[in-house]
């Protein structure tokens, strides 16, 4: 069959298009020439932070700022056991620096994988190139799906539509026609052809845009937000307790001075909780790089933790639910249309389409083309629409004009062939009308009138996950919507297949209303001949209800959507608009992916939420410990290396394997707030008894070596209790958890008994009353804990 090109003439008297020379795009020369003048587009598409930024993101914090004239000032005035504190802070941020590379490396090498090549036209021949190559004055080639990545004047135009929306806000494709403005940053809904590059690098409009695209984050997510927030509090009770205890040691007690000086360190440096934010880090990096290895690319680090929160999937059944790829599997002809006939328009249909979408390329697979039909014109096929077309000139010189689309949208209702279509719908079919046209394809309404002439049903191919990650859904009290431009009956039918019940309903009759959108929403689960602004309306309607929505996609027609979703989840072999603004890229095409995303995101923030507490509770209790030390007027109770010791066992080393350790609690809101509420408690409670402990331990000893042993009581009753602060943290116990809390008492039995530990961490215990009276203490702190945190739980259970 012969296609007549866009931007072909015609002739004024013979209504017959004549080919026009199509341009053979720029020369290798001249391309050189461009590239030599630096008229590139350069723009770097960067996937994550350079290792210059990496290293002072880890480095240069407020807190390390802290920590390091801390460190240095001990470094001179007190033995190297009370600088320990500073060599942890320099192996927490070199394990930062190192697992935050690893990840820009994982993110970097899928960024590749994932990365658009446009078509571009050199030397008479189409091409695919790396986005930063294209050059000023390229043609490159577009289709259903593309994006534009530079700015451009239209060139050629075959039924070519265009939509702005993400660059202007309004929804309608724009039609393009030789000499209109493409703008980078929209993308090709229907239809194809070429476009000049006018503008390129950090001259094309969507340039800034392209350069922060697929950035590796670690920031504006709801819980790096709430551990700034947290920080910020901690600030403001750190410097007046600092303060206050600056005072205490240096001018009221009139103690030695690098004495005095070691236990100001001592009461500072545990209120800064510096390995939280390292483990936040950690943990986000660490789940970028298991999802690397399963071929997901996280383009947004928060997308991990969104996912996490989801509560509503929306799921596109092309391409998520059944294979980009479609079998013909029965041709039925209406109103006595000969079979022949039939199958030589549907080849012709088919070459009529230089980007034929699964349905028609299944009609070419299954029908050859008729090399002496002629295309007149073309309608590309779009969502909106629900039908291509297509005139041809025929081999015996009559002229035809052809419909191919949804039974549903060209036939009027009441019309026979609709019932037969029902009836192959409830089968999970899915069936095309073919129709002849009475009116011209330019006119509005090219489908009024038009003769049904056969109904083309295509069986559809499942995907052989899809079943199981619904259930994992199901299980995870994630609710899943189907939404689908396709007919509602056929779409509930492959979703009963694949287990997922529920209502079905057709779009066109939902509410327009958001409100009442929103409760048919609610209940119903399949919903079918959706519209690509309706995909965007649903979603918003679902936020409105407070629900946190994913949408997956892989089509134009889920751009909208994907853009407005919370998460947008887009298939690899999708559309290079879908992947650009989409969060989460799965490479590998499997839907059965998504589950190891929802499982990272909710290790990520349920460990975080539990290792945050444990910091916490150290950075209160610090706090209460300096304010009644400056209140009593006494002596602080320990050395850096207490503390340090007391922390790496009960924090530092149980919080990296809880971090890391397997969550699948749903993540829940208001992180601060929950953090808060065991963390304030837990440390009061731990901040009194350890101090009652000091008291009465000053009473009890006497005499050279008193504060020693006074500050060795303390020491004991503060482990007890942040161990148990720890085991609670651990439940719900499993083997290894376990066997870490046991395994943390056991290292501080050990320092205890070992004389050499014990006369490096400055810590012995004296007598027998003493002691017991501190075990008796941390017993008594350890019930007030269980009391409090229980009724937390019931107070301000979600």
């Amino acid at each position: 069959m012969t296609h007549i090109e866009a931007g072909a003439e015609l002739d004024p008297v013979h209504p017959v298009a004549l080919p026009a020379t199509r341009p053979a795009g720029l020369t290798g020369a001249e391309v050189a020439e461009r590239v030599a003048r630096g008229q590139v587009n350069d723009v770097p598409v960067r996937s994550s932070r350079s290792l210059g930024e990496i290293v002072r993101a880890n480095v240069f914090t407020r807190f390390n700022a802290i920590i390091g004239v801390l460190w240095l000032v001990m470094l001179f005035v007190a033995p190297i056991q009370d600088s320990l504190f500073g060599f942890v802070i320099l192996a927490n941020t070199g394990i930062g620096i190192v697992q935050e590379w690893r990840a820009k490396q994982t993110l970097d090498s899928l960024a590749v994988i994932g990365e658009a090549r446009p078509t571009v036209r050199r030397d008479g021949t189409a091409v695919e190139v790396a986005t930063n190559e294209i050059v000023l004055d390229d043609l490159i080639e577009t289709g259903p799906g593309d994006k534009i990545v530079v700015d451009g004047v239209c060139r050629e135009a075959d039924g070519l539509e265009i939509d702005e929306s993400l660059l202007t806000g309004e929804a309608d494709p724009v039609v393009k026609r030789p000499g209109d403005q493409v703008m980078s940053g929209s993308f090709v809904v229907a239809g194809g052809g070429a476009f000049q590059a006018t503008k390129v690098g950090r001259e094309a409009y969507a340039a800034q845009l392209a350069e922060e695209a697929s950035r590796f984050t670690l920031v504006h997510s709801e819980l790096r937000t709430g551990i700034s927030t947290i920080l910020k509090y901690v600030t403001w009770m750190m410097v007046p307790a600092a303060i206050g205890l600056v005072v205490t040691q240096l001018v009221v007690k009139n103690n030695d001075l690098k004495d005095a000086v070691a236990r100001t360190v001592g009461g500072i440096v545990p209120m800064v909780p510096e390995g939280l934010v390292l483990l936040t880090s950690v943990a986000f990096a660490i789940g970028v790089i298991r999802l690397g290895r399963k071929q997901c690319l996280v383009q947004e680090l928060p997308a991990i933790e969104g996912l996490a929160r989801v509560d509503t999937v929306c799921l596109d059944k092309t391409g998520t639910l059944t294979e980009g790829g479609m079998d013909v599997t029965e041709l039925r002809t209406l109103d006595g249309y000969d079979e022949t006939y039939v199958r030589r328009v549907l080849g012709a249909l088919g070459e009529s389409d230089p980007r034929p979408n699964a349905s028609l390329q299944a009609i070419i697979d299954a029908y050859p083309d008729s090399e002496e039909w002629r295309c007149i014109e073309s309608l590309p096929f779009s969502s909106a629409r629900k039908y291509s077309g297509a005139a041809f000139s025929e081999g015996d010189g009559e002229a035809s004009t052809w419909l191919l689309g949804a039974p549903d949208v060209l036939l009027a209702q009441g019309d026979p062939a609709l019932a037969e279509t029902e009836r192959l719908n409830e089968q999970g079919l899915r069936v095309l009308l073919l129709a002849r046209a009475t009116r011209d394809l330019d006119d509005p309404e090219p489908a009024r009138g038009a003769r049904p002439t056969a109904l083309v049903v295509l069986e559809q191919r499942l995907r052989p996950d899809a079943a199981d990650t619904l259930r994992y859904f199901a299980d995870q009290s994630v609710r899943a919507k189907v939404i689908s431009g396709d007919n509602a009956v056929s779409v509930g039918a492959v979703a009963a297949k694949l287990g997922l019940s529920g209502t079905t309903v057709d779009a066109r009759r939902l509410p327009a209303d958001p409100r009442g959108m929103a409760e048919a929403l609610d209940e119903g689960t399949v919903f079918g001949r959706v519209t690509p602004q309706q995909k965007r309306d649903m979603v918003g309607a679902l936020q409105s209800h407070g629900h946190t929505v994913a949408m997956t996609g892989d089509g134009v027609n889920d751009v909208l959507a994907l853009k407005d979703a919370d998460i947008g989840v887009s298939m690899g072999s999708g559309s290079e608009a879908t992947r650009a603004v989409a969060q989460i890229v799965l490479l590998n095409n499997s839907f059965a992916t998504l589950p190891s995303v929802v499982a990272e995101g909710r290790r990520v923030i349920g460990n975080i939420t539990r290792v945050a507490t444990l910091f916490l509770v150290k950075t209160v209790y610090s706090v209460l410990l300096a304010v009644l030390v400056v209140c009593w007027q006494v002596e602080y109770p320990f050395l850096p290396r207490h503390l340090t010791l007391l922390s790496t066992l009960t924090i530092g080393v149980p919080a990296f394997f809880l971090a890391l350790a397997p969550n699948k609690e749903r993540a829940r809101p208001h992180f601060v707030r929950r953090v808060m509420r065991y963390s304030v408690p837990g440390g009061v409670v731990a901040g009194v008894a350890t101090f009652v402990t000091y008291l009465i331990a000053r009473h009890h000893y006497t005499g050279p070596g008193a504060l020693d042993a006074e500050t060795s009581a303390a020491t004991l009753t503060l482990f007890l209790i942040s161990m148990w602060v720890l085991a609670i943290i651990a439940r719900p116990y499993t083997w290894w958890r376990v066997a870490l809390v046991a395994s943390m008492g056991v290292a501080f039995l050990f320092v205890l008994v070992v004389p050499a530990l014990q006369s490096f961490f400055a810590l012995k215990l004296v007598g027998v009353a003493m002691p017991w009276t501190a075990v008796g203490v941390a017993v008594v702190a350890a019930a007030a804990l269980e009391f409090l945190w229980k009724w937390v739980d019931r107070r301000f259970a979600v």
